[in-house]
């Protein structure tokens, strides 16, 4: 099967290009393709970001914020961080399984248009951790890879760190370890041989919003503040591959 493409059910996306393969020889495959595959969620959460204020407008109908739209900003965002350009999937070897994720995300945008563009009401719930774990979801569906936001004080039950999940989450903690530093290692994962790679993330000032001080007050989502600090290790991005 080398050097072909599967396809996981009628509608999935074709992926083997980074998957699959347990030999030494792929493992760096496998580590550039989750780096990237972490690089855009992260590409896609800081578009949410950035128009937190369009979506919770209250006195505005139609915001434009569409399906399409998240899509071409993910894309343009994408490309500033990794100077991979998406509109040319043949760029990289990856391209078809990077194109799952937007496409993931751009549905959990569609599905949200009925809130999104509700006027009346200002905070619409549509946070880049929602669409991020949404759009894990629907990637993992797509794909059979999953990636998950995770952390020691998570909120959604299936953030809820799993048992390597834990113990890497406990190093990231460790002074001793380097700030940023991913890690990933080929394990066994519900009776089956996977890549996993957990990347760090850490508080942005914008993130202390919902998850800094003071510790234990609702914030706006009615979920207690964490009293995390600036920098502060805030939890990290968990992707599992599934090795054949």
């Amino acid at each position: 099967m080398k050097g072909t493409w599967s396809v996981l059910g009628v509608s999935a996306i074709l992926w083997v290009g980074i998957v699959l393969w347990a030999t030494p020889a792929r493992a760096a495959n496998e580590a550039e393709s989750g780096e990237l595959l972490v690089k855009l969620l992260q590409a896609g959460r800081s578009v949410i970001s950035a128009h937190q204020e369009l979506i919770n407008d209250a006195g505005k109908g139609n915001k434009g914020f569409t399906p399409d739209y998240m899509g071409d900003k993910m894309i343009e965002k994408y490309r500033e961080m990794t100077k991979i350009d998406l509109r040319q999937p043949n760029s990289t070897p990856y391209g078809k399984v990077l194109l799952a994720m937007v496409e993931s995300g751009k549905e959990v945008i569609a599905e949200a248009q009925p809130v999104i563009n509700k006027q009346g009401i200002g905070f619409k719930g549509m946070i880049p951790a929602s669409w991020g774990r949404k759009t894990g979801e629907k990637f993992l569906q797509k794909t059979g890879i999953r990636l998950k936001l995770t952390a020691v004080d998570y909120r959604f039950p299936t953030n809820k760190p799993d048992d390597f999940e834990s113990e890497v989450l406990k190093m990231f903690s460790d002074p001793s370890y380097p700030k940023g530093k991913e890690y990933s290692r080929t394990v066994m994962h519900e009776g089956r041989p996977a890549y996993r790679i957990m990347t760090p993330e850490y508080a942005s000032a914008s993130c202390l919003k919902c998850h800094g001080d003071p510790k234990g007050e609702k914030d706006l989502t009615g979920n207690k503040k964490e009293g995390l600090k600036e920098g502060g290790l805030a939890g990290a991005i968990s992707l599992v591959i599934p090795i054949h």
